[in-house]
């Protein structure tokens, strides 16, 4: 007996150009994705808009505080190690401003020592994921941090 096919994958999209996703993305909330890495950015993009959260991204941390403003999300997904500015800092300028210190921040990184994430309680991170991480992984933690439904446990084989 197979098992039910539990996710799909686009892999190609036949949208017209003008065409969004606006009315179904909304209801799980705005994800601002930043990595200077665009594989890894976009990875992370494609999963959470197949989760459906709909989904800006920004190549640093000053690209970030730099668009924050006018994307208004809920949860910011922040490599640490980026050129201009790096997500540390990142997420102290994000603390220290009245109008983004409510944002829910989770920082993706490949830096794994206990220092690193002890400093990433510091800077005022939400939450802490290491590269590699596990996609389904990081959805939990983004649905948490952005108020959504959990998500409902696997139905067994």
């Amino acid at each position: 007996m197979s098992r039910p096919l539990t996710r799909a994958v686009i892999v190609r999209d036949h949208r017209p150009q003008d065409a969004t996703l606006t009315g179904v993305t909304h209801a799980l909330g705005r994800v601002l994705v930043v990595d200077d890495d665009e594989v890894i950015r976009r990875l992370i993009a494609v999963n959470l808009q197949l989760e459906g959260f709909d989904v800006e991204t920004a190549v640093d941390g000053q690209d970030c505080l730099k668009r924050v403003g006018e994307i208004g999300p809920d949860v910011i997904t922040l490599d640490v190690m980026m050129p201009r500015l790096d997500g540390w800092e990142t997420a102290v300028q994000l603390r220290k401003s009245p109008e983004t210190a409510h944002i829910k921040v989770v920082l993706i990184t490949a830096r794994a020592q206990e220092d690193d994430k002890t400093r990433g309680s510091r800077v005022g991170a939400d939450a802490y994921l290491t590269k590699p991480f596990d996609p389904n992984e990081m959805i939990r933690v983004v649905r948490e941090l952005a108020g959504a439904a959990p998500l409902a446990p696997p139905n067994p084989p």
